[in-house]
């Protein structure tokens, strides 16, 4: 053994040996122990004490260690719970910079620091053979000409989705590859991916996780996988059936959905960790450094302050967990090429003492440093601590998931009052929550339904959630979803109401891909997926999660797919700026117009019966430059959106809005518009059928 680096933090092979190097600020002893592998209760293990330490980092270098040598820590220091101390060298330690974590948790009593008859003592058991290890990572991996796409935020259309339950029925992807990152890479989900036009693929946490106690004692799985146990690592159980470091097997999928042309997005847990409260395992940051590593009631630092709702809140104050985070964020776009990151509870990563601080050290960093603040910066907006909701208060530079245009756009389709000027807002891409602060209408990601909630299909077929196969009695879940059943609870065979609800499934969607902003899709929305009213499927790792490809809804798929074609193909629906409605026709470049053909006065907004607008965009108006500065428009359309129960005579506007107009989609029947066979004159009257969206363009002919 030699003295070895400081730096990096982690286990570091160059070619010859592995320097390991971790950070503990209150360890008295730090141990680092070698070991033949996971669960082998016979196995021999070498313990090896550390005995250089600079800046509370213990280090050494060992010549003969190469990749697959699995390892952990002990670490010695004073045990007192009460003040927050829980050292226990009887517990093996996972390294928090571990970049291939082999082995899973077994929910032995001995994984745990504290007796669980008398928690006031440390357990004496030893927690070896029943906690995952890390393992000496291989940093080689040949990526040839593979780089960032950087596709302009304006231009994505997002995917969200996970990586078995996009895989795991798939009839075309070999059954021993279902499940895991090289699933996501087999020419037909590629396809599928290609043909339906999205430009990111955003994949639910694929760091590694753990399965909770509750739901294993269950017989469940923590599916959704937020319950991060290692920040550098990739979840094992989506690598390969050999076992082998899955960080290769995600490369080489990353590569090939870059050479698709589609970005990868991680959905990153940054805001708490596996470990969960002081009733929780000792399983690696609660047994180096709990004071450093975690916000503790400062009063009662026995216990966490929890702005998650899992137990327990990383400690954005510490200077290593910045670091540890930012170590993490780097690796994961230079080491593993990854396009950009949805935030978690992005809110717990901004309160420094309780408050949300928009102003916090994780954004500065953030923000300065030169590899991420040039990826994609997505953030869930909101945390469960007070004052945790905060749409429209994240910095420039990041998007945010925006549940104010989900709830809109739900309310308006089920045929709420009030809220036609609110949708209005929300369709031009939110300049009420984004446009003060100098940011763009990309700052929205536009969403109707995502992992948490209903699917598409289950926001039109149910009223109520039903969890009951949770095991929580149907307490989880949210209960106010904003969805509406069309006259029926779930299935039914009455066709009008069947066809009712593949109407407005089509307006959801028509709404979301012609709205301003980052549209993101649920995956399976667009196959017409159910999860039989369950709002809360994190725990069933099962077919009520997994896409059913045997199902699939030709006609909501063939809808989506022209969908974000014609987005992708119109730059007016993907501006780069907010509209101005300025005064003068012949620049506008939006009008509203009521269904008598005039233009939306400013009274027409309050009428809170109001149920049916359409609006004028003007491509002419929209002035991009290309790369040689010459001036790029795109065609003119009218959008006209009715959630009216009754059918309505509309309307079209006069001759200097347009003479001709080509019906380009109409919901109310899916297979018109792929051509110029229908055409509606200016000043014409037609009826507009209930609970339908139709686009018209503006014929060339003029």
């Amino acid at each position: 053994m030699w003295a070895g680096e400081p730096h990096p933090l982690g286990a570091t092979f160059d070619g010859a040996g592995t320097n390991f190097a971790m950070f503990s600020s209150s360890a008295e002893q730090v141990e680092l122990c070698l070991l033949a592998g996971p669960g082998d209760a016979a196995r021999e293990e070498q313990r090896i004490a550390l005995n250089e330490v600079d800046g509370h980092i213990w280090h050494a270098y060992l010549p003969d260690i190469t990749p697959g040598q699995h390892y952990g820590y002990r670490v010695h220091g004073e045990w007192n719970p009460d003040a927050g101390l829980w050292h226990n060298p009887n517990k093996l330690l996972l390294d928090p910079y571990a970049k291939h974590i082999d082995g899973d948790l077994n929910w032995d009593s001995a994984c745990f620091a504290y007796d669980l008859d008398d928690p006031e003592f440390a357990d004496a058991s030893d927690s070896a053979t029943f906690v995952p290890l890390g393992v000496v990572h291989d940093p080689s991996f040949n990526w040839g000409d593979d780089q960032l796409l950087r596709t302009p935020t304006h231009e994505s259309i997002i995917y969200e989705a996970h990586v078995r339950g996009l895989t795991m029925q798939h009839p075309d992807v070999p059954p021993h590859e279902r499940g895991t990152f090289s699933a996501l890479r087999h020419p037909a989900v590629l396809e599928h991916l290609v043909q339906l036009g999205i430009t990111a693929i955003e994949l639910m946490p694929i760091h590694q996780f753990v399965h909770d106690h509750h739901l294993v004692q269950q017989g469940r799985r923590n599916y959704w996988g937020y319950n991060t146990l290692g920040y550098f690592s990739a979840h094992n159980e989506y690598g390969a059936q050999d076992h082998s470091d899955p960080a290769s097997d995600l490369r080489s999928t990353i590569a090939a959905l870059h050479a698709a042309g589609i970005e990868v997005i991680l959905d990153v847990v940054y805001n708490h960790t596996a470990e969960g409260n002081h009733l929780g395992p000792t399983l690696s940051m609660r047994g180096i450094d709990n004071h450093a590593y975690y916000r503790l009631i400062d009063e009662n630092p026995r216990h966490y302050l929890d702005f998650t709702g899992c137990g327990n809140s990383l400690n954005m104050r510490h200077p290593h967990v910045l670091q540890l985070i930012m170590d993490s964020l780097r690796y994961w776009v230079l080491e593993m090429h990854v396009d950009g990151f949805r935030f978690d509870l992005a809110s717990a990563l901004a309160r420094e003492l309780f408050e949300v601080d928009r102003l916090s050290a994780f954004f500065d960093i953030i923000h300065q440093d030169p590899v991420l603040s040039q990826v994609k910066l997505i953030a869930e907006p909101w945390d469960v601590g007070e004052g945790g909701y905060q749409v429209g208060n994240f910095p420039p530079k990041w998007s945010e998931w925006n549940a104010d245009y989900r709830d809109t756009m739900r309310d308006f389709w089920r045929g709420e009052h009030s809220r036609l000027a609110t949708f209005a807002q929300r369709f031009t891409g939110s300049s009420d929550l984004y446009r003060s602060d100098t940011r763009r209408p990309t700052a929205s990601i536009n969403f109707i339904t995502c992992h948490d909630g209903f699917t598409l299909s289950d926001l039109v077929s149910y009223n109520e959630k039903h969890n009951e196969d949770n095991g929580e009695d149907s307490r989880d879940g949210e209960s106010h979803n904003r969805s509406w059943n069309h006259g029926a609870e779930g299935p039914t065979d009455d066709e009008t109401i069947r066809h009712l609800r593949d109407r407005q499934r089509r307006n959801l969607i028509a709404t979301l891909l012609l709205s301003q902003g980052v549209p993101m899709l649920l995956s399976g929305d667009e196959l017409g997926r159910t999860q039989h009213g369950n709002n809360n499927a994190y725990c069933h790792d099962n077919e009520l999660s997994w896409l059913d490809w045997s199902t699939i809804d030709n006609t909501t798929l063939e809808w989506t797919q022209r969908l974000t074609a014609f987005r992708s193909a119109h730059p007016i629906f993907r501006r780069r700026r907010w509209f101005h409605g300025r005064p003068l026709r012949d620049n506008d470049d939006m009008t509203w117009f009521r269904p008598d053909g005039e233009e939306m006065s400013p009274s027409d907004w309050e009428q809170g019966f109001a149920q049916a607008v359409g609006v004028f965009l003007n491509g002419e108006a929209i002035s991009i430059p290309d790369r040689f500065g010459n001036r790029i428009v795109d065609d003119s359309f009218l959008c006209v959106f009715s959630a009216s129960p009754i059918d309505l005579t509309w309307k079209m506007p006069t001759a200097q809005w347009g003479s001709e107009w080509i019906i380009r989609f109409d919901s109310s029947r899916p297979s018109i518009g792929s051509d110029d066979s229908e055409r509606v004159m200016s000043n014409a009257d037609f009826v507009l059928p209930s609970r339908t969206t139709l686009v018209f363009e503006r014929s060339a002919h003029q």
